[in-house]
């Protein structure tokens, strides 16, 4: 695998965003990060935390749900006073189901595979700090546990949340069937590529419907690391000999 720039380059701003965070921090809890959207997105009454099964919205390529990793939807609800909170725990979330599936080919020895898992788990889990240090500075209020908008909840109000459920929770770590030893490169490879598919639309989402800068600002950065590394995956897979065209499902999200 190449080096590459990008990645790196997520890793240095969630750094910075870190510890830029007094300045950052800028909405208190319950402002409306919505903008024009405030209220608006009810996606066809699919609120219960956010997450549509069934429903495919343009710009989402949706999945095939053929293979252990498919089949989950990222959406985290209509945007409001509490999009940003739903959007990071939901993130956040995503982020730990990268951790765990890297670190299942840490110290591979096919050569590329076990240093990406690394890379990958570095990046998740800084981002997963950052996160953690925004969410703690804008809803101090918020319940410890991961929050998604209940069914016919409020998405103005912390009254309106609930507490992740565990199928959503697996819904966004994506992790599916674990793999066995034999399989566990393309397991990862494949799994990875529809994971970072799942970050693409989950970064759009928030473009369309937050307004706080720090979070519009990671988004974009989310979109250019990831579709570099997608594009790396994919490499890595055509050297097992598989050049399959799900593998692209998520090229029309790499543009910002």
């Amino acid at each position: 695998m190449r080096a590459s720039s990008v990645p790196a380059a997520l890793f240095g701003l969630a750094t910075a965003l870190t510890l830029a965070l007094p300045g950052l921090a800028q909405s208190p809890p319950g402002a409306n990060h919505g903008g024009p959207h405030h209220g608006s997105h009810n996606h066809g009454g699919h609120e219960h935390g956010g997450h549509d099964h069934g429903s495919q919205k343009p710009g989402n390529p949706g999945h095939s749900g053929h293979d252990a990793h498919a089949g989950h939807a990222h959406d985290v609800g209509p945007a409001g006073a509490t999009y940003d909170l739903r959007f990071i725990d939901g993130m956040v979330q995503h982020h730990t189901g990268a951790l765990r599936m890297s670190e299942i080919v840490f110290g591979i020895g096919q050569p590329g595979v076990g240093a990406l898992g690394k890379t990958i788990w570095r990046e998740q889990a800084s981002e997963i700090r950052a996160m953690g240090l925004w969410r703690r500075a804008w809803f101090p209020q918020a319940p410890v546990y991961p929050v998604a908008l209940a069914s016919g909840g409020d998405p103005n109000s912390l009254t309106g949340l609930t507490r992740m459920s565990k199928a959503q929770i697996d819904g966004m770590r994506m992790m599916g069937a674990l793999p066995t030893p034999a399989n566990r490169v393309v397991w990862f490879l494949e799994g990875m590529l529809e994971h970072h598919g799942g970050a693409l639309v989950m970064a759009h989402d928030a473009l369309v419907k937050s307004t706080n800068p720090t979070i519009r600002r990671f988004a974009r950065g989310v979109i250019l690391a990831q579709r570099v590394e997608i594009m790396e995956l994919r490499r890595m897979l055509a050297v097992e000999g598989l050049r399959k065209p799900e593998y692209h499902r998520y090229d029309a999200l790499f543009k910002i």
